[in-house]
């Protein structure tokens, strides 16, 4: 099994929608089209509700990883691993792929994902976001 996660982005619509339409940048739209042609299910992660089905309606909000602290950062990826564990029990075998900046797995995601014996993949690694906005540009088959 593959599951995405996909880290929210700053710009979105003014109204309240799923998730999926809510955030609207060119990345998380090529994001979003990725996991949905190469993941079998997928979450989003967003900074001020954690893990986040793309289905759930969502208010817009003003929240970033980048500027929280570390201590709020690893509470909030404990939040997310928990909620891993709810939605999907046992994850140990399940393949990760992120599509999301470092603040988003640096700080207990990864760690809590490997150690529950999963994997992590990454296809973007190392990409500069001009390179991850090619990437994702990209049609695939």
């Amino acid at each position: 099994m593959r599951v995405g996660l996909v880290g929210c982005v700053k710009s979105k619509l003014t109204v309240a929608s799923a998730t999926r339409d809510l955030y609207t940048s060119t990345l998380f739209v090529g994001r979003r089209r990725f996991v949905e042609a190469s993941c079998d299910r997928w979450f989003i992660l967003s900074a001020k509700y954690g893990l986040v089905e793309p289905d759930a309606i969502l208010e817009p909000y003003d929240e970033t990883l980048k500027t929280a602290s570390r201590a709020a950062r690893r509470a909030w990826s404990q939040r997310v691993l928990s909620a891993l564990d709810t939605e999907l029990g046992d994850i140990s075998g399940i393949c990760f792929e992120t599509h999301v900046g470092a603040e988003y797995l640096n700080y207990g995601v990864a760690d809590g994902l490997l150690q529950r014996g999963a994997t992590i993949k990454n296809p973007t690694e190392g990409m500069r976001i001009g390179e991850q906005l090619s990437f994702y540009s990209m049609k695939r088959s």
